[in-house]
């Protein structure tokens, strides 16, 4: 296999106060970036540009003081050493870019403008639609209408610009139609798993300060005493008290056009608020602007030919209150005018009979669903000889080897791409798609891919905060203007996270090769990813020491064929105490969404932690997983 010459001349520039740095930056996306107007100061995203590294081939960088000029020339995934016109020693900085050339992102323009743009050419062709039996479908033109119909209504009821709405519903074909409908409006789409205890959405709603809930009868019992009216999505009128959605249309109809002179929308305005646990395992709202999601659509999708336009069909499995399933999934196809075909949940027939019904072409997945694709008997009742699949995307949990073998063989030509990204950045940061063959640009499979246009990427020592080299471990961060504006109410945590210089550090462990290619080897931050769901340790243990029989606890991930991770725990009951480690579980299982439920539970005599009292849990896994092969 070719792959692309890469060329690394590390240079370390000498201690001149007067060393400047000389760069050809015809559209700089820093430029733009720093000109931004985040809602948090603390980002300090104004400082993102104070010393900018071109995204051209060559650098030229003077020294006035000998009038010697040295040449570097950057290609594909090479790294710039720069100094650090603030700091007085030497410091290399080993900064990694796309082995594609940088695409450029519209300026002015909001999400719905850049996904709907075009829709009037494809006006009669299926843009969503559910792969139920009897499902909602909405064409291009049907979904024109009610985003701007939905926007108007939200309007007309005192929904401002910067208000945040709550959308609590499970993926089904309005939900896009939603979502932008309120992003049109100038409003904050903030969405939740509609599978999450009441108590975890009402946290939701109030740490948002949200104005409105959308949602339907499956998740209203939880939403309607949360202190706000709820919009409710229905067919058969069964929730009392909400707003219908169909009357709100028809009223919005009726009103015609606001007589509120409102403010326009603009790029730099809010659009989403995502909930991530971050780094810290405590869930924060993300701040993401218009051109954040407009920019990672564009770096993203940079290898989409015009030749697809209209010819994708993908599968909309992935939860849609999932930055990767609402932009990802259904921003990135609609953009392009496919067809996403939505399903609410994972049942292998309706899955393999939607593939095959509707011609899918594009199916992000997680493992456990390759997993059944592989060794479920239900598999052989569907002729998978004629399927349209082309690729099948893995982003939200590590792939285990074995399994990527067993499913090329499997479906040998479905061409199967991993992919690395993070709520606070947007979306996508690496990825295999993209791959082109013919030129020998191809991800190694084990890899998560390499980056994408307009991104920098670095790798940094955690202790010391040195950038690294090639095929050296270290915390991934990166830069670019798709990195949020910040935590919503949380500074501090803002400002670990994103550093003043605009990088920001994503508490995963990794490193580039030669060719380009990211692999992630470990992650500073705890998070366990159970089916994709985010699980967070610390949350689970403060469960656990609220039971009156528990002295002490620790709660880590272990290693499951189907999950990708399950999470578990060890307790330290407390002298005298009688409850079994079953009654432990079903204690936190009665105060968590099933996804975050324990799976196992071990009593220890204590719980190892370090001098400063973290909680060892790497020793804690290596233990139970030792103790798990020695009793099997």
């Amino acid at each position: 296999m070719t792959q692309p010459n890469l060329t690394y001349t590390p240079l370390v520039l000498a201690t001149h106060k007067n060393c400047v740095t000389i760069t050809s930056m015809s559209s700089s996306s820093w430029s733009r970036h720093s000109s931004a107007k985040p809602l948090l100061v603390s980002t300090n995203a104004s400082r993102a540009a104070a010393f900018p590294l071109t995204t051209t081939n060559t650098v030229l960088l003077e020294a006035s003081n000998n009038n010697q000029q040295q040449q570097i020339i950057s290609m594909g995934d090479a790294a710039i050493a720069v100094m650090d016109p603030e700091e007085d020693s030497e410091v290399e900085e080993h900064i990694f870019r796309s082995r594609f050339p940088p695409v450029s992102v519209p300026d002015g323009v909001t999400v719905p403008d850049f996904v709907m743009s075009g829709a009037e050419a494809y006006a009669d062709k299926v843009a969503l639609v559910e792969a139920a039996p009897g499902g909602r479908s909405y064409t291009y033109g049907e979904m024109s209408r009610d985003i701007a119909r939905f926007a108007r209504a939200l309007r007309s009821v005192g929904i401002r610009k910067g208000h945040v709405i709550v959308v609590v519903l499970p993926n089904l074909a309005v939900y896009p139609v939603v979502s932008l409908g309120v992003m049109a409006a100038g409003a904050v789409f903030s969405g939740v798993n509609p599978r999450a205890l009441a108590a975890e959405i009402r946290k939701q709603v109030e740490d948002s300060e949200a104005k409105l809930v959308v949602a339907n009868e499956v998740a209203y019992d939880k939403v309607k005493d949360v202190g706000v009216p709820v919009i409710g999505i229905t067919s058969n009128n069964n929730m009392p008290g909400a707003i219908s959605w169909d009357e709100l249309l028809a009223a919005a109809d009726r009103t015609g056009a606001p007589v509120v002179p409102l403010d326009p929308v603009l790029q730099s305005d809010l659009c989403a608020l995502p909930y991530s646990s971050g780094t810290t395992g405590v869930s924060k709202g993300v701040m993401l602007s218009h051109g954040n999601l407009v920019s990672n659509l564009c770096s993203s999708m940079f290898a989409v030919g015009p030749e697809l336009r209209g010819q994708v069909v993908t599968l909309g499995l992935m939860p849609f209150f999932h930055i990767y399933g609402i932009t990802g999934i259904c921003c990135a196809t609609l953009r392009h005018k496919g067809t996403v075909v939505v399903m609410d949940r994972f049942d292998l027939r309706t899955f393999l009979g939607a593939l095959v019904t509707h011609r899918v072409m594009f199916a992000p997945v997680v493992p456990p669903v390759m997993l059944a694709m592989v060794k479920n008997p239900i598999a052989e009742e569907f002729d998978l000889s004629g399927l349209a699949l082309k690729s099948v995307m893995t982003a939200a949990a590590p792939l285990a080897p074995d399994l990527l073998e067993a499913f090329q063989k499997k479906f040998p030509g479905v061409q199967v791409e991993e992919a690395y990204g993070l709520t606070e950045h947007s979306c996508v940061t690496l990825t295999h798609a993209g791959d082109d063959p013919e030129k020998g640009h191809i991800a190694k499979k084990n890899s998560v891919g390499f980056i994408l246009p307009n991104l920098e990427v670095k790798f940094v020592d955690p202790d010391t905060g040195r950038s690294l080299p090639k095929n050296t471990p270290g915390e991934l961060c990166v830069r670019s203007q798709c990195v949020m504006q910040g935590y919503y109410k949380k500074k501090a945590e803002t400002e670990r996270t994103i550093d003043s210089k605009g990088w920001l550090h994503t508490g995963d462990v990794g490193y580039i090769d030669d060719d380009g290619d990211v692999f992630i080897v470990d992650r500073i931050k705890e998070l366990i990813k159970y089916k994709g769901f985010q699980v967070a340790p610390a949350e689970l243990e403060a469960i656990l020491l609220s039971h009156p029989s528990v002295e002490d606890a620790a709660v880590f991930g272990l290693p499951d064929e189907e999950a990708g991770e399950v999470p578990v725990s060890c307790v330290v009951r407390r002298s005298g105490a009688a409850e079994s480690e079953a009654d432990i579980m079903g204690y936190v299982a009665s105060r968590v969404a099933s996804y975050k439920r324990l799976r196992m539970l071990h009593l220890v005599d204590a719980i190892p932690k370090s001098v400063s009292g973290k909680i060892l849990r790497r020793q804690l896994r290596d233990e139970f997983i030792k103790m798990i092969k020695l009793a099997a």
